[in-house]
């Protein structure tokens, strides 16, 4: 484990070196966990924050979970109303005694057992609800979606956190600053600290990946300095759910563009010469960047007769990951089956793929109320959406700029058999050969692929826009709420651009209120930086053991490559990973089959050996 009790140590010790301290030598309340001095100064004390009260935990009868909120897990917070969390836990691991106010106090119980696990042994989750990597409100009450994890078994923390109009990092840094706080509650609350998994979707996938990768990376010191984490425990995870990461944004822009970009029509020339040097950059990347196959073949790409480096073993890598998502489709699927028009903005296929149900009214927690039917129609390739819809058809505003370029299906159509779907998609020029006795299908390129179900749905300049308009503009601005542009790769294309170089190339010098760079807040952003060699970042945190990812392969809003290049990086650092693209999904929480929140702690529980897993 890498977070185990040697590093940690070396860690207290070094800062007792620098401060002339012993870390936590200060008592605590045993119930209250206030501090209490009783010798010395205060700088005895490793944090001034209190650790967990055991006397005021709120209990739900009829879901036997007890929980508190408001608990601060920053001493100097920047945003007190975001930087608290809530905690939720199975009502078997506390002995409670009433208060008569509706408060228990409590006592773990070491003893008792939920799902095969015990206070002692249960692992703990963290849900990143941050699409766009926007803002994650903090829990005032109790939050209806910790059941499904309580009732594995599992402790549940849910941490608000900043959002991308206070720029990178504060978000990551924020939810480091929880994952401390919750660490430094060891012994004293149930849970085992060296079991934590991180959750997410889109931007909360892009941010959980994060954690997975940034584990106790020095780069992230200052920020958690700021806002006055606790000092001397780690703030890794042991594993982390991605479902649709949007990352690795150092080439996200030029994978686009490889990937993508050949959908687009109607393009000026100078956009499209733009477009294409893009992709060409994204060639030189892969070049460079060392990936490897299962088998420790160098992947790397080629030019092409058609298309813009179509050709060479990462290309085929990519078509293959293609043609193994439609098999699984084929191997998953009961005929009839019903499309649920997934293109690249939201939905899923109909069959076999149930979602959570949610009482009438009732929305998921951190969800956006839909803000009405003309919020979502794209009429036109000029309509932009701004948002998605979640898998309880709830609208998301994520502040990502998505516009209709043709893709996806916009109506719901019923399969009889394998053939007829096939057939559809073969529709209008034969892509994809199907062979009926074996249940199996190839297709003939990535660029058809592309072209019958992943249109681009953003503009040149996905993530950095050409007017700093993007959710990721604002990720990267300056805490004032405005975008800043952070693509090197773009800005160097643009050098000498009349309208545009000037604008990239002065945003990329800017540096941020605690001195760092656009290019060291990008390397914090970038899990790449801290798996490849190609990066000085390379093995400088400790990087999470278990990783589970999955994406719908039609979705508009990433290359195919994000998820794919994030994949074996890590398989190559050596981690356990879980990699699936899902057919015929799109922007969503992906799976095969089966429910996201049910086939997550199934994968925890694989994960730790206490279950049957299935994909």
């Amino acid at each position: 484990m890498r977070c185990n009790i040697m590093r940690v140590g070396m860690v207290m010790a070094a800062i007792m070196l620098l401060s002339g301290c012993s870390p936590q030598t200060a008592k605590h309340d045993e119930a209250t966990g206030k501090p209490q001095k009783t010798s010395g100064t205060e700088e005895e004390i490793m944090t001034g924050l209190e650790k967990i009260n055991m006397e005021i935990w709120k209990y739900n009868t009829e879901e036997d979970v007890y929980w508190q909120t408001g608990i601060s897990y920053c001493e100097t917070p920047a945003a007190e109303e975001y930087e608290t969390l809530g905690i939720f836990v199975p009502g078997k691991y506390l002995d409670a005694s009433d208060n008569g106010d509706g408060t228990f106090r409590c006592k773990v119980n070491a003893s008792a057992e939920v799902g095969g696990y015990t206070a002692e042994t249960a692992p703990v989750v963290l849900p990143v609800d941050t699409p766009g990597y926007s803002a994650m409100a903090a829990p005032t009450d109790y939050v209806s979606s910790a059941k499904a994890y309580t009732d594995a078994g599992f402790i549940y923390v849910r941490a608000g956190c900043r959002g991308r109009e206070e720029g990178a990092p504060a978000g990551v840094t924020d939810l480091k600053a929880a994952i401390r706080y919750i660490r430094y509650n060891e012994g004293r609350v149930p849970g085992n600290m060296e079991r934590i998994f991180s959750f997410g979707m889109s931007g909360g996938g892009a941010q959980s990946a994060l954690l997975g990768a940034t584990g106790n990376s020095s780069l992230y010191t200052p920020y958690l300095d700021a806002v006055g984490a606790v000092q001397g425990v780690s703030d890794a995870v042991n594993g982390s759910m991605c479902w649709c990461p949007i990352t690795n944004l150092d080439y996200a822009d030029a994978a686009y563009e490889w990937n993508l970009g050949m959908t687009r029509s109607g393009l000026d020339q100078e956009m499209q010469q733009l477009s294409d040097d893009m992709a060409e950059s994204f060639a030189s990347y892969i070049n460079a960047i060392g990936l490897k196959d299962s088998e420790g073949n160098l992947l790397s790409l080629e030019k092409s007769k058609k298309g813009i480096y179509q050709a060479g073993s990462y290309y085929d890598y990519i078509k293959a990951q293609i043609e193994r998502s439609l098999n699984n489709f084929l191997k998953d699927t009961t005929f009839p089956y019903t499309s649920g028009g997934a293109g690249g903005f939201g939905g899923r296929p109909e069959g076999g793929l149930p979602d959570k149900e949610l009482p009438d009214g009732e929305l998921p927690d951190g969800a956006i109320p839909d803000r009405g039917k003309e919020k979502r129609q794209m009429d036109g390739d000029n309509k932009r959406t701004d948002g998605y819809m979640d898998r309880n058809g709830n609208f998301q505003e994520d502040g990502i700029n998505r516009r209709n370029h043709g893709q996806g299906q916009t109506e719901s159509k019923t399969y009889n058999t394998a053939e007829d779907y096939i057939d559809s998609l073969n529709a209008d020029g034969k892509w994809i050969t199907y062979d009926a006795e074996k249940n199996t299908a190839a297709v003939s390129s990535v660029a058809e692929f592309v072209k019958h179900c992943k249109a681009a749905s953003k503009d040149v300049g996905a993530f950095d826009d050409l007017n700093r308009t993007q959710g990721e503009n604002v990720l990267f601005g300056f805490g004032d709420g405005s975008g800043a542009h952070f693509d090197a790769v773009m800005a160097d294309i643009l050098k000498g651009n009349e309208r545009y170089g000037d604008a990239y190339a002065a945003d990329l010098k800017k540096s941020d209120a605690l001195g760092s760079s656009m290019e060291k807040r990008m390397n914090m952003y970038n899990p790449m930086y801290y798996l490849m060699d190609y990066y000085d970042g390379h093995k400088s945190a400790d990087v999470a053991e278990h990783w589970r990812i999955r994406t719908g392969i039609e979705q508009g809003d990433t290359a195919l490559c994000t998820e794919v290049n994030l994949a074996l990086a890590l398989t190559g650092y050596g981690a356990d990973v879980d990699f699936e693209t899902v057919w015929g999904a799109g922007h969503v929480e992906a799976e095969r089959t089966g429910n996201a929140d049910e086939n997550f702690i199934a994968w925890v529980k694989d994960c730790l050996k206490q279950g049957t897993y299935t994909r």
